[in-house]
């Protein structure tokens, strides 16, 4: 059955009981499994989903709910998963709502009232805040009521991956929208020229593009705060909030990236783009040039250090072109002596041409990039100084008092660099270096508890509580993740966690197509229905994950006709691994993979952090053991089967 004939038939349904509210429901209510059949009109979304066994458990009932009446579908535990409600007491349906995690996270909505089928699209609460509209009700939305920054950096992510020319389209200024922003008459007509010009470079560069694709995701915004060209600027009559210089960082199998936005306007409720976005070449400088955003400067003098035209100088130029080729010369050094000097000297580079920035938003980008290499390479082992340069920044940058979210970016890093320099060290008192790791994140979240780093820091106390026992501490540093930062990359992993520690004599849901056989897995339906099954969480880069797999293969030998059965769940970054390694080794259980590896929705489901885990499901389908070892596997199972 159709979406529409099914958003029909319940829709029928709704209009023979809800005028009974008052007294019984009758027992042509619609079921639960028809209710639950229904999907969102927009396909990425995600909301709860339960397996045919927790579906049975889960009831419908017509309620009233704020003055609307509509069937509301409760899980076990009657947590609401969806409601289906009539707005304008006509008995019909004109409202779908679907929930995660007991919230409401997206809803379709036939405003007109007139025909079941929605017209308008809203994600809410965790979701984000998208307002698409459907004028034709065809299920595609034709423009944005409203979107935020963020949402729009991810759809023209999404849309450059896909070749989707409308889907980037309706994220551009439009006419109508561009003659109330009020800008004067030059910058309006130089403005109109590049929104004419936005279609054809996002066509061309969706096709000349070949590291973006279906698996690409977008992870974070990236960009400094916002700001506002005042009324009277070239001759404008209104105050202009834009972002200039935005970065989409995104990740495609395993593989992290960049896609630059660059600016964002805020037209009401919306922010929309100006440009065709474009990919970063390897070492490209990326622009920090933006259309607002540029100083009157005058011309360049032959010989002189001033720019023209929002070109760098010729000092800035050099220090540039020194940089670019950093990555090269590092790749080339033999020796770590050779290493320690090139980074130092990057460093040195990142912050010159800091310095040399006259707007805020280009110093804070030099400084990001000098924070995060240098991190980075203080862990890899290839700068000795590097901590204690990250250090001193920090300290400058807080006693400058300007920017506390940038001094909040730079300490988080020079905590990770310490931390990483002290465990490189030779008869490392390994619990006293953790010790004070824990204790440097828990300060740092105090001190800055809404900075986009806290997050990070509160999963890494989460999972050394976790691994250390202490697991109802673990479950409130995930658990404030969520609550705290929901839209983090990191909340869903958080989320997935808690619902891991929580797992045991409960049902988890695995969904995925298999990747060396035919078919679906799915643990609520056959041939996992009723046997024992080893959920075994892996990665061909992990040896000891490597090592179980011969035992499992032993295991299914000796008791796969008695009811066991083990899956496989990959979080290689490359499914070419994976292929190569089971071209190589034929393994006899079925193995599924998703892009993302560790970050993949196969891993955050349940807040997969480490390889192997294995999760062990009875016979009824709910977990015994939500973290058992290989060692363990065959005693428990000779308990079990008979």
């Amino acid at each position: 059955m159709s979406l529409v004939r099914r958003r029909a038939w319940l829709a029928g349904s709704l209009a023979v009981t809800l005028p009974a509210l008052a007294g019984s429901v009758r027992a042509d209510a619609p079921s639960v499994e028809a209710a639950l059949k229904l999907a969102p009109v927009q396909k990425e979304v995600e909301y709860d989903r339960p397996t045919a066994e927790e579906a049975a458990k889960c009831t419908i009932k017509a309620e009233n709910v704020s003055g609307e009446t509509g069937w509301i579908v409760r899980d076990a535990s009657g947590q609401m998963l969806r409601r289906f409600a009539d707005t304008n007491g006509d008995n019909v349906v004109d409202l779908w709502c679907y929930y995660q995690n007991g919230l409401e996270v997206y809803r379709d909505i036939d405003s007109q009232k007139n025909s079941s089928k929605a017209d308008q699209y809203r994600w809410l609460n965790t979701a984000g805040c998208r307002w698409g509209l459907d004028a034709d009700e065809n299920g595609a939305i034709d423009s944005w009521k409203q979107i935020s920054a963020e949402e729009a950096t991810a759809e023209a992510v999404a849309a450059l991956a896909t070749g989707d020319a409308q889907r980037f389209a309706r994220l551009l200024v439009s006419k109508e929208e561009l003659a109330s922003l009020g800008l004067g008459p030059e910058r309006s007509k130089e403005l109109a020229q590049r929104l004419n010009d936005a279609p054809k470079a996002f066509a061309e560069m969706a096709k000349a593009q070949k590291s973006l694709s279906a698996a690409t995701k977008w992870l974070h915004f990236g960009g400094s705060r916002p700001g506002v060209v005042p009324a009277g600027t070239e001759g404008s009559t209104s105050d202009i909030a834009v972002y200039e210089n935005v970065l989409a960082m995104i990740d495609t199998a395993g593989k992290d990236g960049q896609v630059q936005i660059g600016t964002l306007v805020r037209v009401g409720d919306n922010w929309r783009l100006i440009d065709a976005p474009s990919i970063p070449a390897a070492g490209e400088q990326l622009s920090s040039t933006g259309f607002f955003f540029q100083p009157s400067m005058p011309p360049r003098s032959e010989g002189g250090t001033e720019s023209v035209a929002g070109a760098p100088s010729d000092e800035v130029q050099k220090l540039l072109d020194e940089l670019q080729g950093m990555d090269d010369a590092l790749a080339k050094a033999a020796t770590p002596e050779e290493q320690d000097k090139l980074n130092l000297r990057r460093v040195e580079l990142l912050e010159q041409l800091a310095a040399a920035s006259t707007a805020p938003e280009d110093r804070a980008q030099w400084i990001r990039q000098l924070a995060d290499t240098a991190s980075a390479a203080v862990q890899a082992g290839g700068f000795s100084s590097g901590a204690e340069r990250l250090r001193t920044l920090h300290e400058k940058l807080k006693a400058d008092g300007g920017d506390g979210e940038l001094a909040a970016y730079v300490e988080f890093r020079s905590l990770m660099a310490e931390y990483g320099a002290a465990v490189q060290q030779e008869n490392v008192d390994f619990p006293a270096v953790q010790t004070k790791w824990l204790e440097s994140l828990e300060k740092f979240v105090e001190a800055n508890p809404k900075s986009a780093d806290a997050a990070e820091a509160m999963l890494q106390l989460g999972i050394a509580q976790e691994y250390a026992g202490q697991e109802e501490e673990a479950k409130t540093w995930y658990q404030r993740i969520v609550t705290d930062f929901p839209s983090a990359p990191n909340a869903q992993k958080a989320a997935g966690a808690v619902r891991r520690l929580n797992s045991v004599g409960k049902p988890i849901t695995l969904r995925a197509n298999a990747v060396n056989m035919k078919g679906t897995v799915d643990l609520a339906a056959a041939p996992f229905k009723g046997k024992y099954v080893l959920v075994h969480y892996w990665a061909t880069w992990a040896e000891p994950c490597r090592a179980d797999l011969d035992d499992i293969q032993d295991l299914m030998a000796k008791y796969g006709k008695s009811g066991f059965q083990a899956v496989g769940v990959s979080l290689d970054g490359n499914q070419a691994d994976l292929t190569a390694f089971l071209k190589q080794n034929k393994l006899s259980w079925p193995q599924v993979w998703e892009p993302g590896g560790l970050d993949s929705r196969l891993a955050n489901e349940l807040g997969v952090l480490t390889l192997p885990t294995m999760i062990l499901i009875d016979q009824k389908g709910n977990v015994v053991h939500r973290n058992i070892h290989i060692a363990e596997l065959e005693k428990e199972l000779r308990a079990r089967i008979k």
